[in-house]
Parts: structure tokens; sequence; C-alpha cells
């Protein structure tokens, strides 16, 4: 009887851990085109699309410029786009 509630408590703890990680590996998301325009003061990058996406402070923004094609790395946070990277592609 012990044997089979502690070969149930490790295949339900595997279970679930792998459904933790594929929430957080799905969360995090890529997207690449070209910067339409750019907002320092708020750290915003919106792309050709429309898309806005918010980036960290301390974030070195000026080495981009419109235009440019980027890559950027993300995840949704409610309703917004926060960027975890950005890189010229």
């Amino acid at each position: 009887m012990r044997s089979k509630i502690l070969t149930l408590a490790l295949i339900t703890g595997l279970t679930c851990a792998g459904a933790a990680f594929a929430a957080t590996s799905a969360s995090i998301s890529n997207a690449t085109g070209a910067i339409k325009s750019m907002d320092t003061k708020a750290m915003t990058v919106t792309l050709a699309d429309g898309t806005t996406y918010h980036l960290p402070a301390g974030f070195k923004l000026s080495t981009f410029k419109v235009g440019e094609k980027v890559s950027i790395t993300w995840e949704a946070k409610g309703a917004l786009h926060e960027a975890t990277g950005m890189k010229a592609s």
C-alpha cells in the first residue's frame, strides 16, 4: 500500500512539474519587424505591425533607430508586451 501511494505521489509530482514548465515556456515569445517608432521616456518600441513593447529600465534604446529591423523577446503581462531583450536582426 505504501509503495502504491509513494509511486502515485511521484507520478503526480512529475506531471505537475512538467505542466508548470510548459506554462512558463509558453509565456515567452519572439517578434520581429521594423521599428515604426520609439519613446525613450516611456521606454517603448512600436513595430511596423503596430504592436508596442515595453523595455526594461536602463535598456540602451539609443543604439537603435526607426526603420531598423529587430528581434524582440517578450512575455505577456496582462495586456502589456514586456520585452526582455531586443537585438538587430
